[in-house]
């Protein structure tokens, strides 16, 4: 069960803050990835607590651009002086190196379990939700373009960071995320299947 104080304090003060981030990223999402993390919690000796938090706060620096996220996340988390009335100095280290580490680009491995369980986590597979956020940050970040240039920086995403030799990684494969990457490298590889889902999202996205 999560400390209710510290559950009052990320609902007040740290979940909002995603309600001025892209469509792709607001609160919503955030409450996604701290469902997830508790679930990967009971298969690990991880501290619940903790696993809330770096949830929690795993994308507070977006606040500051995409590029640099997650360093800003970790930042936050160690500037974040409410956060010592339910965590010790080392807690909070490791809760801010595990924000730091849930970036599906990072080059390395997370330090720690808690790392692997967000990053896992923030993966949220599923095919068709990954295109629709993929569309929905186009839509946001990319006004300009028009249909066709949705689609070539849709197909440009989705083969860098998804299909087969993708940097995206997962650190707990036996968890279902590892089925659904599947089915979405066998759409990706589809460019016809992949084209009419585009367009049908794209339509609904672009209506909103």
């Amino acid at each position: 069960m999560i400390n209710p104080e510290l559950k009052q304090y990320i609902e007040d003060e740290i979940l909002p803050r995603y309600d001025l981030f892209d469509a792709a990223h607001r609160r919503d999402h955030a409450i996604a990835v701290i469902e997830r993390s508790l679930e990967l919690c009971k298969g690990f000796d991880a501290d619940v607590q903790m696993a809330y938090a770096i949830a929690a706060y795993h994308d507070t620096g977006l606040a500051e651009g995409r590029e640099n996220h997650h360093t800003a996340s970790a930042r936050i988390v160690r500037q974040d002086k409410t956060l010592h009335r339910w965590f010790s100095e080392e807690q909070i280290s490791i809760i801010a190196d595990a924000t730091e580490d849930h970036r599906a680009s990072a080059k390395r491995e997370p330090r720690s379990i808690y790392g692997r369980i967000v990053a896992e986590a923030d993966r949220q597979i599923e095919p068709h939700n990954i295109i629709r956020r993929t569309i929905q940050y186009g839509l946001t970040n990319y006004p300009q373009l028009d249909t066709e240039g949705h689609w070539a920086r849709t197909v440009e995403h989705l083969e860098e960071k998804y299909a087969e030799g993708g940097y995206l990684k997962l650190w707990i494969p036996e968890s279902e995320n590892g089925r659904q990457l599947a089915a979405l490298r066998k759409i990706i590889a589809n460019k016809t299947l992949l084209r009419d889902i585009f367009d049908q999202i794209f339509e609904e996205e672009r209506n909103k």
